[in-house]
């Protein structure tokens, strides 16, 4: 239920669906970082990373939630945090292509314009294993533009 609450843009629902999952199962990694997505997109960026924290602990190999984090520590300012949660979805699913993309963004932002490059250019290489054109484009484009 709470995935067709969160395709309707009804995310009180989502939030409270998803907490009572996790009060029946308090051990449904999901069940936290469907809930921290909920609250992403509410700007409740502490929240969610509480629950994508909690999501990790549960399961420390669930890449899309360090990924998630990142996004959330991206939205607070703290890069370095969010380069972290990027560094270990990629060490945990290597060819994880948003967190080597979004990993570029924040070492661009941080004026590590090499480091941006790289990923941008490793992200464009997955991307266009995907056959997804138009991001193969964006990233490349990014890439050139840095070196």
């Amino acid at each position: 239920r709470g995935i067709a609450y969160n395709k309707k843009g009804l995310y009180d629902k989502v939030i409270s669906d998803y907490t009572k999952a996790i009060e029946i199962n308090p051990q449904y990694a999901v069940a936290y970082y469907n809930r921290g997505i909920a609250y992403n997109t509410q700007k409740l960026y502490d929240k969610a990373i509480i629950d994508y924290t909690r999501a990790i602990e549960i399961n420390p190999q669930y890449a899309k939630a360090y990924s998630n984090r990142g996004l959330a520590y991206y939205k607070q300012g703290l890069y370095d945090k969010e380069i972290s949660d990027y560094t270990r979805a990629i060490e945990i699913n290597p060819q994880y292509v948003e967190a080597y993309y979004n990993r570029g963004i924040v070492y661009n932002k941080k004026g590590l314009y090499d480091k941006a490059s790289q990923n941008f250019y490793k992200a464009g290489e997955f991307f266009e294993k995907q056959g997804n054109t138009e991001m193969v484009m964006r990233a490349f484009e990014l890439a050139k533009k840095l070196k």
